[in-house]
Parts: structure tokens; sequence; C-alpha cells
């Protein structure tokens, strides 16, 4: 199975929002603080026209903060690039975003000369509840679910500040497997255009390598399995995830592993580091379980 979910207003809204940069004093991009790099739309660097970029670490209380911290220090390195981590729900963080963006351009921000803003993601990463944090009241659509909001609009803040909201738009090709399947664990790309048992899979055998106490302490495991398969057994018998005869349901299991590895409830953990961003191996044909449909690629392209 190929993953292609590209819906076809990311490719006309792209288009526009290259137009609007023009008129905007700072872009602020809203990602994933698990998989800072994946979630990051890299076609941003050739829009944003050397304007001054803050990257919003969001669901910073879901991430691992030691690596987060190393996030930052990466991103700063970058010409133009301030990193902030925060939670988009928490009213005292946002205004952190709102002293950065009035630093960022001092000479912005009085009657007739409002800084103008861009808030820019790819789905799922918490953009629209930003922007409701920011404007106080519900101004933008928000959902568990990505690609909610499809068309822009702009906010005044009445702080010297206009928002300009824009949809969540992803790139259209991806060569970078590891990249789509850590996007598919995050929640980001549409549970349609996935297979649920081999992208927990994934999730599971990152998981064993990299946060093993976690693991045991949320399914109460001595030891972990020797495979991705049997951790998911582990977690579909734990979590009662049975078929008729007692037989467990790997698929039931792979999609409550992630939902609960989404929500936080297995603990902060962080999907990339700066240093392994491109290490991460993907799941092949053979690993995933006997019968299911297997997603050999995972290909993002317009529709």
């Amino acid at each position: 199975m190929t993953i292609r979910w590209y819906p076809g207003h990311m490719g006309k809204a792209q288009e526009k929002m290259a137009e609007a940069i023009r008129k905007i004093d700072v872009i602020v991009e809203v990602i994933d603080a698990r998989l800072p790099l994946s979630s990051s739309n890299q076609q941003l660097e050739e829009m944003r026209r050397n304007k001054p970029c803050i990257k919003i670490l969001n669901k910073n209380d879901l991430a691992d903060p030691a690596v987060t911290k190393a996030w930052v220090r990466h991103f700063e390195q970058e010409s133009g690039v301030c990193a902030l981590p925060l939670s988009a729900r928490v009213h005292a963080d946002a205004k952190q975003l709102i002293k950065l963006c009035q630093k960022t351009v001092p000479h912005r921000g009085r009657p007739g000369w409002p800084l103008r803003v861009m808030v820019f993601g790819i789905p799922n990463t918490g953009k629209s509840t930003l922007i409701n944090t920011l404007a106080g009241k519900c101004m933008a659509k928000v959902g568990d679910k990505p690609a909610i909001t499809t068309c822009g609009q702009q906010i005044d803040l009445r702080n010297g500040i206009v928002l300009s909201d824009t949809p969540g738009i992803l790139w259209p090709n991806m060569d970078d497997q590891a990249v789509a399947y850590r996007l598919a664990t995050s929640g980001a790309i549409g549970a349609s255009a996935l297979d649920y048992t081999c992208v927990g899979l994934f999730a599971a055998e990152y998981m064993m390598g990299r946060y093993p106490e976690l693991l045991k302490a949320r399914y109460k495991l001595t030891e972990l399995p020797e495979t991705p398969t049997g951790m998911l057994e582990s977690i579909g018998r734990r979590l009662g995830c049975l078929m008729s005869g007692g037989e467990i349901d790997v698929h039931r299991a792979a999609e409550a592993f992630l939902r609960e590895l989404r929500a936080g409830k297995i603990g902060r953990i962080s999907l990339e580091e700066p240093a392994q961003a491109a290490d991460i191996a993907v799941i092949d044909e053979d690993t995933c379980v006997e019968g299911s449909q297997v997603p050999l690629s995972l290909e993002l392209v317009t529709e």
C-alpha cells in the first residue's frame, strides 16, 4: 500500500502563500516538537525570501525535554531563525511568541504600521490552536484530524499585530521514507491514507530502541519482546485487543498504541534528534504482520 495524501487545496494554497509572503514581516512556522525536522515544510526556505522566521516547537509538553533543547540550538544556527518551544493551548506560552515577534521587528506594530505575521505549518501541528490562543477566542477551526484549515484568513489581535492564517500544507514529493513514517506516527497524515499495522510496527521498533523503559512502565512488562510484532501483541493483550478465540488483533493493537503515543500516555518522547534525523530505518515488507496491507513506500502526491 502506497500512501497518497496531498489534498488539492494544498497546492493552490502554497502558490498563494508564496505571493503573500512579500507583504509579511515575520513568518511563524509551527512544527511538532517531537519531530521538528520531519514536520517542517522543506519548501519554506524557498518561499520566505529572507524574512525573519520563528520556529514554534509545539506540543513541547509531549516531547523529550533534552532532545527539544538540542533542536532549539540546531535551528538557531540558521540565519534569521529563532526557535521557541511551547504548548499552543497555554496562554503564557503564547504571550512569549507575541514578545518575540515584537522584538524581531521592533519598527512595526504601531497605528498604521501593523506587525504582519504569517502562521505557517503542515497539518496537525497545532497551528489553529495557537492562533485561537493568541486571539483569545475561536478564530480557526481545530480538530484531531489533519487538514482542518483549508482556506486562509487575517486576524487582528488588536495589539499592533495582524495574523495571516494559512492552511496546513505538506510538500508534494517525499523521497525520505523515514520522514513519511514519522509523520504517520505523529498523526500528520490522514488515517485513510495509511495502514495502521505497519505504522504501528515502525513506532514500536523505534520505541523499543529509544525508550524501552517507558514501554515497560506503561504496559507493565518486565522484559520487552524480541520483535516489534511481539511488542504490538503484548500491547494488544494488555489493552484487550482480542478476536474470537483469544487471538490478538494486531491491527487494533497498533491503532491503540498510536493513540496512546500521540496523546503522551506512554511518556514524553521525541521521534528524531538533530544528529540522527536521517538514521531511523523504515519497516520493510518482511517485518509487517503476514496478511496485512504493507505500505512498501509512503509517497505523498497531488491528487
